[in-house]
């Protein structure tokens, strides 16, 4: 008798097992099909900008960005520059009329 529940006990020990890997086994199905839909979105998105640069050389891209941000810096000094002298002339109006 002490035998049978033994092996029942057993079993149930076994049985445990097995629940805890299937459980085990759904969940990384679960994230297997998670990580496909991710690396999916991203293939596709990796796609989407390869089509938007498509026939534009990189290298070329970042040296029109340089110039264009040089020329903004050179716009942006020359309206300071205007605004420092158009301030200097609204002193010089006022000190004429005062």
């Amino acid at each position: 008798m002490t035998e049978t529940v033994v092996m029942m006990t057993d079993l149930d020990r076994l049985t445990e097992r097995v629940e805890k890997a299937a459980s085990l086994i759904q969940q990384l199905r679960d994230e297997r099909a998670q990580f496909e839909q991710e690396r999916n979105d991203l293939v596709g998105k990796l796609t989407e900008l390869e089509r938007k640069l498509q026939g534009n050389d990189a290298a070329a891209l970042v040296h029109e960005l340089t110039l264009l941000r040089k020329e903004q810096r050179e716009s942006q000094t020359e309206r300071r520059d205007v605004a420092s002298k158009i301030e200097a002339l609204v002193k010089k109006l006022e000190r004429l009329e005062g």
